[in-house]
């Protein structure tokens, strides 16, 4: 593929991905996807075959975007595995923050507006959710010693991510970054009843 065609698929997509978390799915239309790309149909009919096509190229960029923008820049700085959970929960944070409560968490978003029955989009996102997941969990199974041996760390793991959309989520509709805080506040409680002193 050229580069110059290369250039255009990767513009669509950040479109796409820019707007999806902007506006949500169905209320992006192809048009406004095209003028953010600077793109024009014909060559978006050459990479993809329909909107739902470029929702699924935007599931699988953020699949192989997870480490690069949401684990690396944490786990470069801290070193500890159970910190390097709420350093990632900070992260979270800091995006709330910074975009004056309008962030949310796109999975999370097209989580709840995509349709049930759209299977691929479906599998996609549950891709996306369990890759966040399995972070979590060799985060834990990294301090498994400090751990009591029965803990169920897959079912934990998911428990984390459940923390970080509903703290996420409430911060937005409260424009307020207390609920966040209280939530994590309460996790990082339980985790302190968890590890062996």
């Amino acid at each position: 593929m050229p580069k110059e065609g290369s250039q255009t698929k990767e513009r669509i997509i950040a479109a796409a991905i820019y707007l999806f978390w902007e506006r949500g799915y169905a209320a992006t239309g192809m048009a406004e996807v095209l003028k953010r790309a600077d793109a024009n149909s014909g060559s978006f009919y050459y990479f993809f075959k329909s909107k739902e096509a470029l929702l699924e190229a935007v599931l699988d960029r953020y699949l192989e975007s997870l480490d690069e923008i949401i684990v690396a820049p944490v786990f470069e700085k801290v070193d500890d595995p159970v910190e390097r959970i709420f350093g990632i929960l900070s992260s979270y944070r800091d995006r709330v923050i910074q975009t004056n409560y309008t962030y949310g968490c796109p999975l999370g978003r097209l989580g709840l507006e995509i349709d049930p029955n759209n299977g691929s989009a479906r599998a996609k996102l549950a891709a996306n959710f369990n890759a966040w997941v399995g972070v979590i969990q060799r985060c834990l199974g990294d301090a498994k010693e400090r751990l009591a041996p029965d803990l169920n760390l897959p079912e934990l793991s998911q428990f984390v991510l459940t923390v970080m959309e509903g703290a996420v989520m409430q911060a937005r509709v409260h424009g307020s970054i207390e609920s966040f805080d209280a939530s994590v506040n309460q996790l990082r409680s339980y985790f302190n009843r968890l590890l062996i002193a």
